[in-house]
């Protein structure tokens, strides 16, 4: 029997988790979906859906006949309303929450990496659709050298940025640095997020730079490609954009990294991809693809 599940936030990130989970899982199946606009494209698709709807928000939500059944509930809405919505949420403890904002409340989490440790906890984080994309490589460093810092350059088209996501921009490179260091390993971790113009719209590219103690290059490319190849369990189009670049940086000319101080060691660069599987966003938007297949295997795994 299938756990009920239901989302808050009717926008492109809740419609695309929506149409994966009617598509696509086996563990899960969709109860509600809620927003706060009665006039949402999200809305009128889940009502089309046969999903039962409310526009009237979180308190809307625990007042339905439906909310009883509800096993797991994902926030697709903004950082700030993740707040007001799990004060309510957490009155429930039977309930289950996976917020795909920055707010942060829970701890981090990403699939290949902790996933195991939090399957208990009430209310797990899913950082950011650049931290989904780079903190397992940054994490697959750490597994084979010490990593003293960890940088991460998220480039995504601008079509696919809605509001939500500019309204989040410095919870974004807050919540991401916090997570290279605290899931990803690294001493100290930095994010930057580009919103790119160009049109045709470009798929999702990013970029990570790490500093890590000298280690053996082949034992770092192979936990990398293993690393890539656990992504692509859920999402099928994250790939290495080019093979693995390394550099050495010597003791005689370290680098200096604020928080840190002089660093020498290994330098290692990692460009990816992301192209989005097309659920119900268009391909390019691979940065909310891969926040709605990360919160989807969550919250598959959660429920056992």
């Amino acid at each position: 029997m299938k756990s009920k599940a239901a989302i808050i936030g009717s926008g492109n990130i809740g419609t695309d988790l929506m149409i994966k989970i009617m598509r696509t899982s086996e563990k899960l199946e969709m109860s509600v979906m809620v927003g706060i606009d009665p006039n949402s494209d999200g809305l009128a698709r889940a009502k089309r859906l046969g999903v039962a709807i409310t526009h009237e928000g979180i308190d809307g939500l625990i007042q339905m006949p439906e909310w009883d059944a509800i096993d797991v509930v994902f926030d697709a809405t903004s950082a700030k309303a993740h707040h007001y919505n799990y004060d309510k949420i957490k009155a429930f403890p039977s309930k289950k929450v996976v917020d795909l904002t920055p707010a942060s409340l829970g701890p981090f989490l990403i699939p290949p990496v902790n996933m195991d440790q939090n399957l208990d906890v009430p209310n797990v984080n899913m950082v950011t659709c650049g931290g989904q994309a780079t903190i397992p490589m940054v994490a697959a460093v750490s597994r084979v050298a010490k990593v003293h810092y960890g940088e991460i350059v998220a480039s995504i088209a601008s079509k696919s940025a809605g509001p939500g996501t500019r309204a989040n921009i410095d919870e974004f490179t807050e919540t991401t640095a916090a997570a290279i260091e605290q899931v990803g390993g690294a001493t100290k971790g930095k994010a930057i997020i580009i919103l790119n113009p160009a049109e045709p719209p470009l798929v999702m590219r990013d970029t990570v730079f790490t500093l890590s103690e000298m280690a053996n290059r082949d034992a770092i490319r192979e936990s990398i490609h293993n690393m890539v190849a656990e992504v692509q369990k859920y999402v099928p189009g994250y790939s290495l954009h080019q093979e693995v670049q390394f550099e050495e940086i010597p003791a005689d000319k370290p680098v200096f990294i604020e928080g840190v101080g002089k660093v020498s060691g290994l330098k290692t660069s990692i460009l990816l991809q992301v192209v989005g599987a097309g659920h119900y966003l268009p391909e390019y938007a691979g940065n909310l693809d891969i926040m709605t297949s990360a919160a989807l295997a969550t919250g598959e795994r959660m429920m056992g």
